[in-house]
C-alpha cells in the first residue's frame, strides 16, 4: 500500500488510474493499488491546473496524487481525496491489450498472456494474496511444530518414481533429470536423523495432460516425519496443517474472499476416512467404478466428494488403503494384507490435493519391493543405501499448494492459481 499522510495531514496516494470521468465541471479519477480503489474528484473551479491535465491521463498511466481526504458516503471506502497536486508518473500506450473491467472476463489464455496486466484485477490479485497466506501459513505451522525447511536440487540423476514421467535436461556431457518430487532427499534426512522436515518448492511433471487440474510444473508443500506409529500420523499432522490455513486466510484475507462470495467455515476434524474398497462400493451406487488398476479417476474423486459433503458435512476426506499394484515401491504394505498400503489421498471438494503415505524403512523388504515393481536395484542404490544404517519408521507427503488455492475459490482451472502456468502447451511468460 503506497498511501501515506504526510506532516501537513494531506494523502499521499501512487497507484494505476483505471478510469478518468469527465462531466464539465467536474471530474472523478478511480485510482487503484494493491489494496484496492479510491476516488480523486477534481473540480474544474476549485482546481483549474490540474482539472486541464486530466486529458492527459490515459487508462493505466501510473499517477501520484497529493489531498485533503474528505468524507464522501457515496464514493468507494466512504471517503475521497481532494487533490493539491497531481503529477503523471508514466504514460500507458493505448489501447491497453487486456481489458481489465471485472465486468468483462478475457480467456484464460489471454489473461495469463497478459499476466501482467491481469494481475491489477482486484479479483486476479486476490487469488495470490490468498496464495502468499497459505504459504506463509504452513511455513508458520511447521516452524511451530517443529519441522526443519530443507531446500533439496531440482536436477537429479534418477527418476524418483522409477517412471518415465520426466524432464531430460542436458547436463555437461551427461543426461539428468527434473526433480518429480523431493521423495527421496526427504528420506535421506529421516536417516541423517533430522526427524522432521518440509519443503516448499518447485517440481516437474512431464505428462501430456491438457486438463484443468494438470501442469507441467507446480509448488508441492512437502513433509517428511520420523518415529511415527503408522500413517493416521501423517493424516493429523495434514488436519492440522489445513486448519492453520483456513485460520490465517479467514483472519488476513477476508476482502479477498468476498470478492469470490467465500466464506471460509472452521473445519472439524478428524476428516472422514474411506477406503478404496469402501468408495469401490459407494461409486458403484452411482453408476461409476474405480479404474481397472483399482485407481480413482477424477469423476469419482468428484461423486466421493459429495457423497461426503452430504453424509459428513465435510468438504476433506482421506481416501485410504490404495492397492499395492498401483503403489510406488516405498510405500509400505498393511500389516496383514499385502495387497494394500498405507497411503491416502486428501480429497478437497472432489480434488485429490495430497499423496501421503507410510514409508518402507526395513532396507530388505525395499531391496524386495524394487524387484516386485520391475525395477534394477542398483539403479536406485544412492537412494536404498541410506536403509543399511538404521533409519526409522516415517511417512510424508506432498500438496499441491495451487490446488489448494483452486479449490478454496472454486477456480475452474489450477492453472487460475498458478502465477505463470505451465502446460504441455505454455512456456510463455
Amino acid at each position: 500500500m503506497f498511501m501515506i499522510i504526510n506532516k501537513d495531514g494531506d494523502m499521499e496516494i501512487k497507484g494505476w488510474a483505471e478510469s478518468v470521468r469527465n462531466l464539465g465541471g467536474l471530474a472523478f479519477i478511480t485510482l487503484r493499488d494493491i489494496n484496492g480503489k479510491y476516488q480523486v474528484t477534481v473540480s474544474k473551479n476549485s482546481n483549474p491546473e490540474i482539472f486541464e491535465r486530466l486529458a492527459d491521463i490515459k487508462a493505466e498511466s501510473v499517477i501520484e496524487v497529493i489531498g485533503e481526504k474528505k468524507d464522501n458516503e457515496k464514493a468507494v471506502n466512504g471517503y475521497e481525496i481532494i487533490p493539491k497536486k497531481l503529477e503523471i508518473l508514466t504514460v500507458a500506450e493505448q489501447p491497453v491489450p487486456l481489458n481489465l473491467s471485472e465486468k468483462v472476463q478475457s480467456s484464460l489464455d489471454k489473461e495469463i498472456d497478459f499476466r501482467f496486466l491481469s494481475l491489477r484485477k482486484p479479483k486476479t490479485a486476490a487469488i495470490f494474496k490468498i496464495q502468499s497466506t497459505v504459504s506463509n501459513a504452513i511455513t508458520k505451522f511447521f516452524e511451530d511444530n517443529g519441522f526443519y525447511q530443507i531446500h533439496s536440487s531440482k536436477i537429479i540423476s534418477q527418476a524418483t518414481e522409477g517412471g518415465a514421467n520426466v524432464f531430460q535436461v542436458i547436463y555437461f556431457d551427461k543426461t539428468a533429470f527434473l526433480a518429480q518430487s523431493p521423495q527421496f532427499y526427504k528420506q535421506m534426512m529421516m536417516a541423517a536423523g533430522f526427524e522432521k522436515v518440509f519443503e516448499i518448492g518447485p517440481v516437474f511433471r512431464a505428462e501430456p495432460h491438457h486438463t484443468s487440474r494438470h501442469l507441467t510444473e507446480y509448488t508441492s508443500v512437502d513433509l517428511e516425519m520420523s518415529f511415527i506409529k503408522s500413517y493416521e500420523d501423517v493424516m493429523t499432522v495434514m488436519e492440522n496443517l489445513m486448519l492453520r490455513i483456513f485460520k490465517e486466510v479467514r483472519e488476513r484475507n477476508k476482502k479477498d474472499l468476498e470478492l469470490y462470495g467465500i466464506e471460509l467455515e472452521e473445519l472439524k476434524t478428524p476428516f472422514p476416512r474411506i477406503t478404496i474398497k469402501e468408495a469401490a462400493e459407494i461409486l458403484k451406487k452411482y453408476g461409476n467404478s474405480l479404474k481397472e488398476d483399482g485407481d480413482i479417476d477424477p469423476e469419482g474423486e468428484r461423486i466421493m466428494g459429495q457423497y461426503v459433503k452430504e453424509k459428513y458435512g465435510s468438504d476433506f476426506f482421506f481416501l485410504t488403503e490404495f492397492p499395492w499394484s498401483i503403489a510406488q515401491f516405498y510405500h509400505m504394505k498393511k500389516e496383514g494384507n499385502e495387497e494394500v498400503t498405507n497411503r491416502a489421498d486428501l480429497i478437497y471438494k472432489g480434488l485429490e490435493i495430497t499423496t501421503l503415505a507410510q514409508r518402507e524403512h526395513r532396507y530388505e523388504v525395499l531391496i524386495k519391493q524394487l524387484k516386485e515393481k520391475n525395477l534394477d536395484p542398483e539403479k536406485f542404490k544412492f537412494y536404498t543405501d541410506f536403509f543399511r544404517y538404521g533409519v526409522p519408521p516415517h511417512g510424508g507427503s506432498g500438496t499441491g499448494l495451487e490446488r489448494i488455492v483452486k479449490q478454496m475459490l472454486n477456480l475452474e482451472n489450477v492453472a487460475e492459481a498458478t502465477l505463470l502456468p505451465r502446460t504441455p502447451d505454455r512456456l510463455m511468460p
